[in-house]
């Protein structure tokens, strides 16, 4: 499972924000701005607001999830962004939604006023059902469900397709020879389109500058043109980076071309492809290829589930496909792209993966994988010994020295509270402890007759978070006798600053009479009693 945290943006959530989150994208020039969809179908946005791109009716930016209110309810399918940077969305009913940038029309809404909020295109697509779409910088692509492509924006290149390069500013069907072509897939690189019909055949217009439309020349194209050199394949999938393009293949075969200045290509050198050539030729098969027209990354993903990045990663140029040991093509985007945006709207699988940490979280007293029981105070609390060896000293040499032979299923704790027990065996399993400031005095005395140092520090920031002048002499207490110097120093320096009122409670005057006396006159040489 992809973990969102790995995008800088997403750590401003809370962890109940984050588990409602069902898909996600960061985008933005700076990866700044982030949009995610719940399991509810609500749609919060949060991030810079450059352009309005977060779509919230203002120009104000945000570290607080803002809800877009004229999307809930909507089924989200697909997202996509440009430069500017502006934002299409889909619905699964078919709906296209447009905001941000526009001053090239790119929202193709007839204007170049800037979308504050999301708006419905409908201009030249009525009764049509977008299923797929695609952003350049500042030109926009949309596949129908009839497979017709229709595009509009930002046109100096051609990269509308509309055979000049005057801008488009609604919607207009791309024709030429992909007329009576069903189309199966759009990409878009910064000024460059690619389409992929229902046969494999590969088409690309606009900017070829670098040779990314895969032509063979350097020469830009105002309307579709095929890629006469993947004749005899049939591809699957295609993505745009800045200036580079990769196919993938029926028979699992990448090729790539384009601008190859960072090692982009994986041919092993830096130099540009006008046609495709063939990559990763010594790997196994490939299913899956990722590439941003923001980034000058690529990543693949293989059959058994290798990840391979290569391009741009970190500003270091890796000009072969190097291994990873992540599992998603996203993992990549996250951690070495630049910007570290999503390649693709993120769908998230919280509902049948487990981490180890929550694993074991989740095995904490289960009867039914436990072996071993402790009883305390007529309770049982189920664990398993090989995560108390593994997790504790303590039971490490227990087991180990007497119960090689006869190996007890019940073991009765007489010494310690049930809850005080059950914190302590809690916390091999997570490593957190969650228990008021009185009870974590009993699991500081466990975690110093265990030599539990960890523990013991955690106790210490319970007690220490927890302290008031009704328990603060109790706590007091507490850390003299388990020897905890310095949360001893800490209740005492609580204890002297609010000293009327702690001598006015009833746990001062209940202590030991030796630690009252003692109390006095360590808190006398202070002066706390010069009055």
């Amino acid at each position: 499972m992809v973990d969102v945290s790995k995008w800088p943006l997403f750590t401003l959530l809370n962890t109940q924000e984050i588990t409602s989150i069902r898909k996600a994208c960061i985008f933005g020039t700076s990866a700044n701005e982030a949009i995610f969809i719940t399991h509810d179908d609500e749609v919060y946005v949060l991030g810079m607001n450059c352009s309005n791109c977060l779509g919230t009716g203002d120009s104000q930016s945000t570290i607080v999830p803002k809800k877009l209110d004229g999307l809930n309810g909507k089924k989200v399918v697909s997202l996509s962004y440009g430069s500017g940077p502006h934002v299409l969305l889909v619905t699964e009913e078919g709906e296209l939604y447009a905001w941000g940038h526009n001053g090239y029309s790119q929202l193709g809404n007839g204007t170049t006023n800037q979308g504050v909020s999301p708006a419905l295109v409908s201009t030249n697509l009525q009764n049509k059902r977008v299923t797929e779409i695609a952003c350049g910088s500042h030109h926009s692509l949309v596949l129908t469900h009839e497979g017709e492509v229709f595009a509009w924006g930002y046109n100096n290149c051609g990269q509308v397709g509309s055979g000049s390069t005057a801008n488009q500013p609604t919607p207009r069907k791309v024709t030429n020879c992909l007329q009576n072509k069903v189309m199966v897939s759009i990409a878009c690189g910064q000024t460059s389109s690619m389409a992929v019909a229902d046969n494999g055949e590969v088409y690309g217009w606009g900017y070829n500058g670098n040779g990314q439309l895969g032509l063979g020349n350097n020469g830009n194209q105002l309307t579709p043109c095929r890629l006469a050199a993947l004749q005899g394949h049939c591809v699957l999938q295609i993505a745009s980076g800045y200036a580079h393009s990769l196919a993938l293949t029926d028979e699992g075969l990448l090729f790539a071309w384009g601008a190859n200045t960072y090692g982009q290509l994986g041919t092993g050198n830096k130099s540009n492809q006008l046609s495709p050539v063939q990559v990763m030729t010594e790997k196994e098969r490939i299913v899956e290829i990722a590439a941003c027209h923001s980034t000058h990354t690529s990543a693949a993903k293989t059959q058994s589930g290798q990840v391979y990045m290569w391009g741009q990663c970190r500003g270091q140029p890796i000009v072969l496909p190097h291994l990873t040991h992540f599992t998603s093509t996203d993992d990549v985007f996250a951690c070495f792209a630049t910007p570290s945006v999503m390649w693709r709207l993120l769908t998230m699988e919280h509902d049948d993966f487990l981490t180890v940490a929550q694993s074991l979280k989740k095995e904490f007293d289960n009867p039914e994988t436990a072996d071993l029981k402790f009883s305390i105070d007529g309770k049982y609390i189920h664990v398993h010994k090989a995560v108390l060896k593994i997790r504790c000293e303590h039971f490490r040499s227990m087991f180990q020295s007497h119960w090689n032979e006869d190996v007890k299923e019940v073991i009765e704790i007489d010494q310690f509270s049930y809850p005080v027990y059950r914190s302590f065996l809690e916390f091999l399993y997570t490593d957190s402890v969650d228990l008021p400031p009185e009870d974590a005095i009993g699991l500081l005395d466990l975690a110093t007759s265990y030599c539990e140092n960890r523990l013991k520090k955690l106790c210490q920031h319970i007690i220490k978070r927890g302290i008031t002048v009704e328990n603060a002499f109790s706590l007091l207490s507490a850390a003299i006798r388990y020897d905890a110097e310095d949360l001893e120093e800490f209740c005492f320096k609580f204890c002297v600053n609010h000293l009327t009122e702690v001598t006015q409670t009833a746990a001062f005057w209940q202590v030991d009479g030796n630690m009252l006396k003692e109390f006095i006159c360590r808190a006398s040489r202070c002066g706390a009693f010069k009055n």
